[in-house]
């Protein structure tokens, strides 16, 4: 909160206009926010809590001064949920047809036919579980994988010269000078998008600011398939589990025409509460939002409106929401009178509207960032990793040249009958021969169960184990793993291999035997299933599942727990809370009705003591009865006056006991709130399992070729 920190951020022009130094204004600015921090009860602290919560992230789609993002991801083929949904694999599929279309500038409306061909080749290849990239698609639009589209023959629907027109349209794309950032970063995956690979919460923000209106509208299209693609992969809830915000939505939401933007925001609006997605959408003019859209929507901020005919389409759709239930003229007034920062709330869940003022911002609002400020957001890039040195030349062995004619190693060294052997197939494809290195390989099935963690699960697992000269030739202890299944072994050679020398023990057929069993063994001591464990919700993690899929799983369940309970607490204490609230009303109503009668019996005392007065005054020289029984009466009426102040007083006392106690329940219930959020923690702990007992299942040993 120091003006050091605030000179990087604040608008030098502004500072111009205000007769000021930058330095100065970061100093006057850094003073106005420890202020109006201070005048809303928050401070650094809360900053500092708030940044520690989640990570955040800044994307610029088709830039580097933020993150970048990949848009491959948009082009693979959704979830398996997704993909057994006829309807939402129509609507992505033309949703993304309409987005890459209006990014290639090609002027095509939904059922066209340049968009029914691409919606065609997208459904297609996603329903049969195939991912799509640009080149592969125009590649299919030249040369589509079917002969019709629906009962027209393809030439008559769409000749091959105008699709060649498509393709190069498309090509265009992959042409164009700095296309190739779109296809860098990170996968736009929204399952990334929202957590760490830890599992922790991640705010991600993505700056389009420098996007053109095409492009801007190719990727917010993209991105909110993306979002309703994971959306419908995920279990109902109804804790709240994401939220999707869009600042200035004019263009992407409108009530008449449909943008590709459109059908996805719709989509999520009318069912993402059902999956605990909210939906925030702000603008500056509530023309711009469609009607189906403010009619799914539940809660209306509503803050000072620029003209007459905004106010009036805003009382228009509050009166069609509230279903006539609204006071328009006392709306519509309190409408005219918001002041700055000051908003008019509508809820659907509540009787009536409420104004309200928000509190003071924790994050400085520069305005809009340039790239540059961008950059300086995102920090130094991390130093890139330090090549591994060369690795060592292998000790000088007789290698054997290979010449294959079948696809089986021929003057490779002769094994004798008994001795299996397996080739390990190279993980990248390469022109360049490989040399192949003696290994003992064992495959195994493992089996692991736990019946209190639901736990039954079968694992088959390759290793490889160096092949040496001397007493012990094979050491199951310094056996590597591979990341291969046994299927997948192969029983010959590549072609024009080389190999090393087979050690003498791996020519004995017996040995691998005795090598069988010492695996058999090692594997029952060594291998385990490691799983993740959260004892609060009785959560164990599937095997395989990554630890931040299993802190979203535990998050998930303990929001929902943490909702159940906040919502019990809050029936628990309703009762006393109405009580108390009709204590108050009472007691209020007391202090005005004695304030009443007080007031009444001041007049009535007063004009007694005048009447007195006056009689003394201007009456009977000699004082009369008359004169003594209104001078009583007026004393009569002092102390009546001096009883109803006491009375004030009681009853005040009795308001402020009122308050007292609400203000103690008030305590007991944050106090309530605050230990079900603090007990709610996501602490988790490892849990390995050995295998079964009799489980371990030796399915293959013999002579391994491992390519270097």
């Amino acid at each position: 909160m120091s003006a050091t920190e605030f000179r990087p951020w604040v608008d030098e022009d502004e500072a111009r206009r205000a007769g000021v130094t930058p330095d100065a204004f970061a100093a006057a600015e850094a003073e106005k926010w420890t202020k109006g921090l201070a005048n809303w009860g928050q401070d650094g602290a809360r900053i500092e809590r708030l940044r520690n919560a989640a990570e955040f992230a800044i994307y610029t789609p088709g830039s580097s001064a933020g993150l970048p993002v990949s848009i491959l991801s948009s082009f693979a083929a959704p979830p398996a949920a997704v993909r057994s949904d006829r309807e939402s694999m129509a609507e992505r599929a033309g949703a993304t047809a309409s987005s890459l279309l209006v990014l290639a500038g090609v002027d095509a409306e939904p059922r066209s036919r340049e968009h029914t061909l691409l919606a065609s080749l997208f459904a297609g290849a996603w329903s049969a579980g195939n991912d799509l990239d640009l080149a592969t698609l125009i590649q299919q639009v030249q040369s589509p994988p079917f002969d019709k589209v629906g009962v027209v023959d393809l030439e008559s629907f769409f000749p091959k010269k105008d699709r060649f027109d498509l393709a190069m349209q498309l090509n265009g794309l992959l042409a164009a000078p700095g296309f190739g950032q779109w296809l860098e970063g990170e996968a736009l995956d929204p399952a990334s998008l929202l957590y760490t690979s830890k599992g922790k919460p991640r705010v991600a923000v993505f700056s389009i600011a420098h996007l053109g209106d095409t492009e801007r509208m190719f990727f917010v299209s993209l991105l909110l398939n993306q979002i309703v693609a994971w959306m419908r992969a995920q279990s109902g809830t109804t804790s709240l589990r994401a939220v999707v915000y869009m600042d200035e939505i004019l263009g992407y939401f409108p009530p008449v025409s449909n943008p590709p933007s459109k059908a996805p925001l719709l989509t999520l609006l009318k069912q993402g509460r059902a999956f605990g997605i909210g939906v925030v959408l702000a603008t500056q003019n509530p023309v711009d939002l469609d009607y189906k859209g403010l009619a799914n929507t539940g809660t209306w901020f509503l803050g000072r409106l620029q003209t007459e005919r905004d106010k009036a389409r805003m009382l228009d759709g509050l009166e069609g929401a509230a279903g006539g239930s609204m006071n328009r003229a006392e709306t519509d007034r309190l409408l005219s009178a918001l002041e700055k920062r000051v908003f008019l709330l509508h809820n659907v869940h509540d009787s009536g509207p409420i104004v309200f003022q928000t509190r003071w911002t924790l994050s400085y609002l520069r305005g809009p960032l340039s790239r540059d400020q961008i950059r300086q957001l995102r920090g130094a890039q991390a130093a890139p990793a330090a090549e591994a040195p060369p690795k060592a030349a292998a000790a000088s062995a007789p290698k054997t040249t290979v010449r294959s004619s079948e696809g089986r190693p021929q003057g490779a060294p002769v094994l004798p009958p008994g001795v299996q052997q397996y080739f390990v197939p190279r993980q990248a494809a390469s022109v360049v021969p490989p040399h192949y290195v003696p290994v003992v390989l064992g495959a195994a099935r493992i089996g692991f169960g736990d019946a209190k963690l639901g736990i039954d699960e079968a694992r088959d697992v390759v290793y490889a184990a160096p092949l040496g000269e001397g007493p012990i030739a094979v050491d199951w202890a310094a056996a590597e793993r591979l990341e291969v299944a046994a299927a997948d072994l192969r029983q010959s050679a590549e072609p024009d291999a080389t190999f090393d020398s087979v050690p003498a023990a791996g020519l004995a057929p017996k040995n691998y035997a005795s090598w069988g069993k010492d695996f058999a063994r090692w594997i029952a001591q060594s291998e385990s299933l490691d799983l993740m464990r959260q004892r609060d919700s009785k959560l164990t993690s599937t095997p395989g599942e990554s630890e931040r899929d299993f802190m979203i799983r535990v998050q998930d369940t303990q929001r929902a727990a943490r909702d159940a309970a906040v919502d019990a607490l809050r029936k628990k204490f309703a009762s006393k809370q109405a009580q108390l609230a009709e204590q108050l009303r009472r007691a209020e109503a007391s202090v005005e009705r004695e304030t009443a009668q007080a007031s009444q019996q001041k007049l009535q005392t007063g004009l007694s003591m005048g009447a007195t007065l006056l009689g003394a005054i201007f009456g009977r020289k000699v004082i009369g009865a008359g004169t003594l029984g209104r001078a009583t009466t007026a004393a009569r009426g002092v102390g009546r006056s001096m009883k109803e102040s006491e009375d004030i007083k009681r009853a005040s006392e009795n308001v402020d006991a009122v308050h007292a106690r609400i203000k103690a329940l008030d305590d007991e219930i944050l106090k309530e709130t605050q230990k079900i959020t603090e007990g709610a923690q996501a602490a988790i702990e490892k849990v390995s399992l050995a295998p079964k007992r009799g489980q371990v299942s030796v399915q293959l040993i013999g002579l391994g070729w491992m390519p270097e």
